[in-house]
């Protein structure tokens, strides 16, 4: 009999037992798009063991945009997720009666990356510019749903739209099939750049630097995973934090992480991308203010309203609802900008 059997039986004719061992908690999530350089913020924390030791077992999977990450975590098919909050408080205002309905439990992106790109051969330079020119984006691409915001706060009318698949939009705006698109400008800018235009010849207006004060992608989780496992969200945002710190000190280090998962991408071009998202989105001046992980209540009761309006929600959006920062670390674990 083994040691571990005879204790047991010990323990066993005292009315006793042996203490459990800990278990993990499986935690799937889904990111917003594919393994590309921003996905490192989740896959370091992963690949350094930051979840597991918070006895989480963390699976992480590409999405295919924000609104399909959402609507999985809310069939309960992944347990949290990576989306932007537009996406999460449409849903939220769509949906009303919807069980589960996923929660926004830190703030990441705290300016959205969301931007108009032109070339400058089109005669854009500024937004008053794109009246009357035909713009182009995906149906469901963020900036586009958020057009009509960038468009009342720089007063630009009379734009038309084509709608084209992803891999398409840049394509088309090379060709000068379209005057200007609407993306992500980290990950337009590049694929500008990829189809042999020169970064000179590119104009990007970001959103974020032309009145639209929207913030970006936010960790999400179920309602009923946030129920039955408080302690493990707790968990998950302390190594997602500390995994986030690892990746502003080395992101070089953090693409590798990301090429060990995803074998086929380019480790510079994607350099880049991390670079443009962190400088862009996470540490920015917005950011520095209200605390990385942190919404301002003001600003975040504004993008309601503003979601509200140009979405044409069924009903209002409520910040209250699609909002709950109680499970964030104390601010002192989330110190990410350099003194």
């Amino acid at each position: 009999m083994s040691l571990r059997a005879r204790a047991t039986a010990l323990l066993a004719s005292l009315g006793l037992a042996l203490p459990a061992l800990a278990q993990e908690t499986p935690v799937k999530f889904q990111l917003d798009w594919r393994f590309e350089g921003p996905a490192a913020l989740f896959l370091v924390p992963a690949a350094k063991g930051y979840f597991k030791a918070e006895k989480l077992n963390v699976s992480i999977d590409a999405g295919n945009g924000s609104g399909g990450t959402v609507t999985r975590v809310a069939s309960g098919t992944y347990d949290m997720g990576f989306a932007d909050l537009a996406a999460l408080m449409e849903f939220h205002a769509n949906n009303p009666t919807a069980p589960n309905k996923p929660v926004a439990v830190m703030m990441v992106y705290n300016n959205t990356p969301a931007a108009v790109l032109a070339l400058t051969k089109s005669g854009i330079r500024t937004p008053a510019d794109l009246a009357g020119k035909k713009l182009g984006a995906p149906v469901f691409d963020a900036g586009r749903r958020a057009w009509p915001i960038f468009a009342k706060a720089n007063k630009v009318e009379n734009v038309s739209w084509t709608a084209m698949d992803p891999p398409l939009r840049e394509t088309m705006l090379v060709r000068g099939d379209i005057d200007a698109i609407t993306g992500f400008s980290f990950t337009s800018l590049l694929n500008l750049e990829a189809r042999g235009v020169k970064t000179d010849d590119i104009v990007v207006l970001p959103y974020a630097q032309h009145g639209v004060k929207l913030y970006g992608n936010v960790v999400i989780a179920g309602e009923d995973f946030l129920k039955k496992n408080p302690e493990a969200v707790k968990g998950f945002l302390r190594a997602f934090t500390k995994g986030v710190k690892d990746v502003i000190a080395d992101p070089k280090a953090a693409v590798a992480t990301v090429k060990e998962r995803d074998g086929i991408v380019n480790a510079d071009l994607e350099l880049r991308r991390l670079t443009l998202a962190l400088d862009q989105t996470v540490l920015t001046a917005d950011a520095k203010a209200e605390g990385f992980g942190e919404v301002s209540p003001g600003r975040l009761s504004l993008m309601a309203s503003q979601v509200s309006d140009a979405f044409a929600t069924k009903e209002r959006v409520n910040p209250a609802a699609v909002w709950n920062g109680s499970f964030l670390p104390a601010a002192a674990e989330r110190a990410i900008f350099k003194k």
